[in-house]
């Protein structure tokens, strides 16, 4: 029955390396789906993670996210057999006008995972198996990571000749607490395993399985759903803020989102709820 309802809740476009489905009230899974293939990220995967995210910030009944992968592993990186042909390939008349093509290239590149952060509703990935290259940069644009005892991660990229370009050199030192290991990890391209991602910060929690891990997963965001939406997405806002900006910045910012935010009526609804021994599963927020 479960699977029925999740058919029967799927997004407006279907995708051909995608997968979207409603797994519980209010939280959408999206699964990298091409099994066949390790989901090694191809040219289509690109462009449809953005045009799925984007469709996912503009959707009133998702509060929250899951993202997994299909298959034995959650992703091999990039695809090198279709997206060589597609870097190669950069057309100009010149060294300067193919350089300048290729920068645009890598741009529209990048804005395929930070649409994770740009999406206000928060983002939960869940990795089993390998997660390799460009897998990195697409976690490191999560909001919370969890793992199976068995996955491992590997920043791939000196390995093929070039420096990671995608995230992962930007926002993995702001995850992980030694920069000391952050650097040992792309230079080497060496595999961290799964207590050493824990110990480190990459991930949060550590599964037995991928059943438990989805499982453990979609709790989390359905426990993120429930609660107020102008509340969850606030907050993710002005984390990625704070990140990225000094504490005196970060505290006005944070004042003159909340002169506003602070009038909501899902203020009132909480501590009504509070008041009578209610949860937030309880309270029925309007969406946003």
């Amino acid at each position: 029955m479960a699977a029925e309802a999740a058919e029967r809740r799927s997004p407006g476009r279907s995708f051909e390396t995608l997968r979207v489905t409603q797994e519980r009230d209010r939280v959408l899974h999206v699964e990298l789906h091409r099994p066949e293939k390790r989901n090694a990220m191809n040219v289509a995967f690109w462009r449809e993670m953005v045009e799925c995210f984007q469709d996912i910030a503009r959707d009133s009944s998702c509060h929250a996210v899951v993202v997994s992968g299909a298959g034995k592993i959650f992703t091999a990186g990039i695809d090198l057999v279709e997206m060589g042909s597609v870097f190669m390939g950069v057309e100009g008349e010149d060294v300067a006008r193919k350089a300048w093509n290729l920068r645009q290239k890598l741009r529209e590149y990048q804005e395929t995972f930070s649409v994770l952060e740009k999406c206000p509703k928060p983002v939960i990935v869940a990795v089993h198996g390998a997660c390799i290259g460009a897998g990195v940069d697409l976690i490191s644009a999560c909001d919370i990571r969890y793992c199976t005892q068995d996955a491992w991660f590997q920043v791939k990229e000196v390995d093929i000749g070039l420096a990671a370009d995608v995230g992962t050199l930007q926002r993995l030192p702001k995850i992980v607490g030694s920069q000391s290991l952050v650097n040992e990890l792309a230079f080497t391209a060496r595999k961290m395993m799964a207590p050493e991602a824990q110990s480190c910060g990459l991930v949060s929690r550590v599964f037995p399985d991928k059943a438990t891990l989805l499982e453990g997963a979609l709790d989390v965001a359905a426990a993120v759903a429930a609660r107020s939406p102008v509340a969850v997405q606030g907050t993710k806002v002005n984390l990625l803020y704070s990140r990225d900006h000094p504490v005196p910045e970060s505290l006005r910012y944070m004042a003159t989102w909340n002169m506003s935010m602070l009038q909501t009526d899902d203020i009132l609804k909480s501590v009504q709820a509070a008041m009578e021994k209610k949860g937030p599963e309880d309270v029925a927020f309007s969406k946003l």
